[in-house]
């Protein structure tokens, strides 16, 4: 039984690697190249150390060396390792990034020679940099797939160091600033830390997108539950589901409501609940995305 749960499964990941490929490699490339251009336009030009190999890359770049070449050298060399250390299955995602963005590195930069950005103020050149590569990031992740680099590592240290993804990122790119900061200046190693900040940001915009909807998860007592769902139910584009709960404390029987209502209601709804009762407890998160099905009458 336990084997074949392991096929079905892996049937699902099949399938889902199956899905939309074309569509998923043009992502790849779109992001990629989005990012290829605001690394040599903005991040490049103007000594912005970014995060990742590419901010090595701009590092190293003052002693003469190619970015292009140290990304794509970086890149291999992390590939080999990764695949020794977390194996084939990890490496096979990031094997076509890891050669298309430093291909797009050197691409992009006979375009960006020709741009004049003028004397646009530094605070100005970080912002439309980590907006424009958090929105290519956002594309490449988005797709699946990943451009190589410092995700190797980051995925190592996860691996044998227990930590989240998040810590592990914050670890190497703190590292990558620090030795930017051997080569540049303060005021450039902050604005690096605002372009990182942003690149985040933009890049969960693209995945997630922008929540149109709130959850409210809904703790009732006994005699509010009827005024609660009237209420909900009468608002309109809210859709609730109703649970049967039990306080973790007094083991006392309660009701837990389920409502995804837009979010220009969001504020009707938490001010109407607690005009229901003021003590009431309830729990809103963004809903980025809901599936709605008919009802079956």
């Amino acid at each position: 039984m336990r084997w074949f749960k392991k096929l079905k499964i892996r049937n699902i990941m099949e399938e889902i690697e199956r899905k939309n490929r074309g569509k998923r490699y043009f992502m790849l490339i779109m992001g990629s190249l989005i990012v290829a251009f605001a690394f040599n336009l903005f991040f490049l030009n103007y000594n912005i150390v970014c995060f990742g190999v590419s901010g090595l890359a701009i590092v190293f770049s003052q002693f003469g060396i190619d970015p292009s070449i140290f990304i794509l050298v970086s890149n291999v060399v992390l590939l080999i390792v990764a695949y020794f250390v977390l194996g084939p299955k990890d490496v096979k995602n990031q094997v076509v990034g890891a050669f298309v963005y430093p291909i797009f590195v050197e691409a992009t930069s006979l375009v960006t020679r020709y741009i004049d950005l003028g004397n646009m103020e530094t605070i100005v050149v970080a912002i439309f940099g980590g907006v424009l590569a958090g929105i290519g990031y956002g594309l490449i992740y988005k797709s699946s797939f990943s451009t190589g680099g410092t995700d190797v590592i980051i995925s190592i240290i996860c691996k044998f160091c227990k930590i989240s993804m998040g810590k592990a990122g914050l670890i190497v790119n703190a590292v990558i600033i620090i030795i930017g900061k051997i080569v540049f200046s303060w005021d450039i190693i902050l604005y690096a830390i605002l372009v990182s900040y942003l690149i985040s940001i933009f890049t969960d915009k693209v995945l997630l997108g922008i929540s149109k909807s709130k959850a409210f998860y809904i703790v009732a007592n006994k005699e509010n539950n009827d005024v609660i769902k009237d209420f909900l139910l009468s608002l309109s584009k809210t859709g609730i589901t109703v649970i049967d709960a039990k306080g973790g404390f007094s083991n006392g029987k309660q009701v837990l409501f389920l409502a995804v209502v837009p979010s220009r209601n969001y504020f009707l709804v938490k001010e109407g609940l607690r005009q229901i009762d003021k003590n009431i407890f309830f729990l809103v998160c963004d809903a980025y995305e809901v599936s709605e099905r008919e009802a079956i009458l």
